[in-house]
């Protein structure tokens, strides 16, 4: 895998430069602003990018722009943001603006350096890893919804699929068998009407539906 990560607090860089090159992974370039995240991206074509939400000049929202644009410019690209605090507004233009590949954490769970690294691989596999506070902030904002159909078991395996987990990993959450999360994640197919996309589809337009992103 190569990274590309973009960071402007040097000690935070070179800090995941060392855990990311640690776990065997390739950082073909680390960068401390937008404008050098394009241009790396554009030098080196990555299969992953990991950049902060704010970044020079203006310290507000340039990494996640950056993201943006680099997301229009190649589909396939991953990426996996970082943010100091929950910025509902930021998570939810990056998850509207992609069903896969998509990744939003808060900068704490780097910290934790197997789930962190957990997280960057379901990214650049293709799939979306969202950090749990982000997820309950998002669904903080939902009142009364067509959604409310879906039971609180229902409504908790499909949080867990938002952060990214497999379905191994949402039945050792919960304590369920794994058939049971098949038999709860084909009921909230069911009941988001979602019958007609291949599972892996189904999944994504799920979490979109359920956050409101999409």
């Amino acid at each position: 895998m190569r990274v590309v990560l973009a960071e402007d607090s040097v000690l935070l860089r070179e800090g995941l430069v060392w855990v990311l090159r640690s776990a065997g992974i390739e950082v073909v370039a680390a960068v401390a602003d937008a404008e050098g995240l394009l241009r790396a991206v554009d030098e080196h074509v990555p299969d992953l990018v990991v950049t902060d939400v704010r970044m020079p000049p203006s310290h507000t929202d340039e990494g996640l722009r950056a993201a943006l644009v680099l997301r229009r410019q190649r589909p396939d690209l991953a990426i996996l943001v970082l943010s100091q605090y929950v910025e509902e507004r930021y998570a939810t233009q990056l998850l509207s603006s992609a069903t896969s590949g998509i990744g939003y954490l808060l900068k704490d769970r780097v910290a934790d350096v197997p789930e962190f690294l957990d997280a960057l691989r379901r990214v650049a596999a293709g799939g979306t890893a969202l950090d749990p506070e982000v997820v309950a902030q998002l669904l903080l904002r939902r009142h009364s919804d067509p959604l409310d159909r879906l039971t609180r078991r229902e409504r908790e395996v499909l949080a867990l699929i938002a952060e990214g987990r497999s379905n191994t990993a949402i039945g050792e959450t919960l304590v369920i068998s794994e058939s049971a999360v098949g038999k709860h994640i084909n009921n909230i197919f069911t009941k988001l009407e979602l019958s007609g996309a291949d599972k892996d589809h189904r999944r994504v337009l799920a979490v979109l539906r359920f956050l409101k992103v999409g």
